[in-house]
């Protein structure tokens, strides 16, 4: 399945601040959902990577994210992250991106509505030798639970 988040060419620096390196990790990082393809995920962060705040059961460092990519691949089989804007500074990187799918599958809990989401994502990231050490994220998964029509709870 195709990325829709195009690589860069190897270059020094790229015009928003990052390593060809560090963009190219923020990058796979993304294509492991869409993709579907846990394995991006070791190749995108460190083996200490820590993801801020883990989901719910979520185990730490980049194997903890292969049954967070499963759950939203069966929730959401088109699940596609699109990389809205990327910029970074000395080892350090922020990604506004949103999160689109039609909910297909069971999703904590909320049985399948067939319905689109489309939710807004802010991350940071730390970057070490090329890859991701740190993310920091914020989705706003109410505005989705809104989009699904699971809140507020219906009386």
């Amino acid at each position: 399945m195709p990325s829709d988040i195009p690589l860069s060419p190897a270059a020094a620096v790229q015009p928003n601040g990052l390593s060809a390196a560090e963009q190219r990790a923020i990058e796979t990082l993304y294509r492991a959902f869409n993709e579907q393809d846990p394995a991006l995920v070791h190749e995108a962060t460190t083996p200490d990577w820590q993801d801020i705040p883990l989901g719910p059961g979520q185990a730490p460092g980049p194997a903890g994210l292969g049954p967070v990519i499963a759950m939203f691949a069966q929730a959401f089989p088109d699940v596609r992250i699109t990389v809205q804007e990327m910029f970074g500074h000395q080892g350090r990187a922020a990604v506004r991106a949103r999160i689109t799918g039609t909910h297909r599958g069971e999703f904590f809990g909320i049985a399948p509505t067939g319905k689109p989401i489309d939710v807004v994502m802010h991350e940071v990231h730390h970057l070490r030798d090329g890859r991701i050490s740190h993310t920091w994220h914020l989705e706003d998964w109410f505005g989705m639970l809104g989009q699904l029509s699971a809140w507020p709870p219906q009386a």
